[in-house]
């Protein structure tokens, strides 16, 4: 039997405690781990897949395509992984952008994960340090979403031929996160019975630094609710006293809501857009839709506070004579991590590292976070965080749909170094790094870091068992998971479609080719890093 190192002999003790035995952060003393055996093996074959990596995150970065859109990205990515020998089913859970890729059999069954939607109005020309979009008002990758699959799927190929050689037992998944912007798809995925049979989902998520969590993540869990008001036509000037007004309705709701707003506890979020506020000034509107990200720290305070936000509808429409409808478009539960697997890959993000940046990659960080006038000019980060325990107190912030597979099977999510402290979420800034060198070697240094995790859940049976003992006896004992959304709920997959048909054209004129072009940047031009607008005074 393999003698376990020092470090991963206490790494193991530490899974087996109770989730919330330690409340600080985890700092292992001591020179980091080193990757051994086919751990090493599959990092080299990341290394070797280095331009896969590249033309992945560079060719999704030019499709620049919106939730439930994601239609060159579906093509483009099943197109790889079946020339890989993996089966390929499309349109999963009635969605035409969505795909699961299968290979291998046995167990254990671990499934990658990986978001591929845009942001709208964050087009961004990459490589240079300020505001250049590439089409103008045309969606992009202001989250960063064009990186995870790159991550994901090189590590798999390094992984599966190892698996081949080795005749190893087990099989891989792949699947997008579909439309997370609108946390649209991942409920709908966990509904219909996707993750049935899975051991493990290790999900991946571009982030400025390398990290892993467990326990309670940071941020919210939310539904996503669209309310539409029918009224009765009239003509604004001539008789309006015959007009039921829906837009009235959809004032007077949101006027209650911000005033309900001093009343909630501050960890909630809520937020709101008008989608659609009438035709024209002159007629009353007889339809009109609000819709509302309704956001708090446990799936208790998300329904109470869901069922005022309802209750606050049916007034607005007593009010104004009307009818209300409502319609779910996206849910995210409260996610929770698995501490087992989290520690394991903490361990391999120690041997793995952080990527080895250039001088220029560095001079592209500072030049850019100088124009978004960041507190501090701190370049890229050279060293890793230690890995956080759960919170003592809940913080709030943003969601994400896989809160829904984390309570289902054992989760965690990797952050893997692929963008630049400093930026705005969601929004063209978060576009600058994203088809660069730090985005490829960010994606490289994860791809490894997975990888290795793979092999870890592969070659030990006994971190499997660990998972499920933490999910079964930890995480769920006093939790049990409802979804917000119902067996009748549908996905929106009509959501975006006027945006991208407005723009898709013009983007079609970035697509980024491969065949022609060593990189996107070089397809674009741009002699990286670009730190000044040449058009500037």
């Amino acid at each position: 039997m393999k003698r376990l190192p020092a470090l991963a002999a206490l790494l193991l003790l530490f899974a087996g405690l109770p989730a919330f035995a330690q409340d600080e952060a985890i700092d292992v003393d001591g020179p980091p781990p080193q990757l051994s055996g086919l751990q090493a093996e599959a990092a080299l074959a990341v290394s070797d897949k280095q331009k896969l990596t590249q033309e992945i995150v560079d060719s999704l970065f030019s499709f620049s395509e919106l939730g439930f859109q994601e239609f060159e990205t579906q093509r483009y990515l099943t197109e790889i992984l079946e020339d890989n020998g993996f089966t390929i089913e499309r349109g999963v859970s009635g969605i035409p952008s969505a795909w699961w890729a299968t290979w291998g059999s046995g167990k254990p069954v671990i499934a990658l994960g990986s978001d591929v939607d845009g942001i709208p109005k964050s087009s961004q020309m990459p490589g240079v340090a300020y505001r250049q979009p590439m089409v103008d008002g045309a969606p992009g990758h202001g989250e960063g979403h064009n990186s995870g699959q790159a991550v994901n799927i090189t590590a798999a190929l390094a992984v599966k031929e190892i698996m081949e050689r080795e005749n190893l037992p087990g099989t891989i998944v792949l699947w997008p996160g579909i439309a997370e912007e609108l946390v649209a798809t991942k409920a709908w995925f966990a509904r219909d019975g996707r993750y049935d049979g899975v051991d493990a989902v290790l999900f991946t998520h571009v982030d400025d630094e390398m990290n892993v969590s467990y326990g309670q993540a940071t941020g919210t869990g939310l539904v996503s609710v669209e309310y539409t008001f029918d009224g009765v036509a009239a003509h604004g000037a001539g008789d309006p006293w015959k007009g039921k007004s829906a837009l009235d309705a959809v004032e007077l709701m949101n006027i209650a809501w911000n005033y309900r707003r001093e009343h909630l506890h501050p960890l909630q979020r809520s937020h709101y857009v008008i989608v659609d506020g009438g035709d024209q000034p002159n007629v009353v509107p007889s339809k009109a839709t609000v819709w509302y990200f309704i956001r708090e720290m446990t799936a208790d305070n998300i329904r109470e506070n869901f069922a005022k936000l309802q209750r606050t509808a049916e007034g607005a429409a007593m009010m104004t004579d009307t009818t209300v409808s409502r319609r779910i478009v996206g849910a995210a539960y409260p996610r929770h991590f698995n501490k087992p697997i989290a520690l394991k890959m903490y361990d391999n993000m120690r041997a793995v590292g952080m990527p080895e940046w250039s001088e220029d990659d560095q001079a592209f960080a500072r030049a850019f976070q100088e124009f978004m006038e960041a507190d501090e000019i701190t370049g890229l980060r050279t060293e890793l965080e230690p890995i956080a325990a759960p919170l003592e107190e809940p913080k709030s912030g943003g969601s994400d749909d896989i809160g829904d597979v984390s309570w289902n099977v054992p989760t965690v999510t990797m952050r893997f170094p692929s963008n630049i402290e400093g930026r705005t979420g969601h929004h063209w800034s978060s576009a600058i790094a994203m088809a660069t060198p730090v985005a490829h070697k960010g994606a490289t240094a994860g791809a490894k870091v997975l990888a290795a995790t793979m092999l870890d859940l592969i070659q030990d049976q006994s971190l499997v068992d660990d998972a499920w003992k933490y999910f079964r006896e930890e995480q769920t004992p006093n939790e049990t998971y409802v979804p917000f959304i119902s067996d009748s709920d549908e996905p929106a997959t009509e959501k975006n479609i006027g945006i991208m048909s407005e723009y898709k054209d013009r983007l079609k004129e970035y697509y980024y080719d491969p065949s022609k072009y060593d990189t996107y940047l070089e397809q674009l031009g741009i002699d990286y890093p670009q730190l000044k607008d040449p058009d500037a005074e």
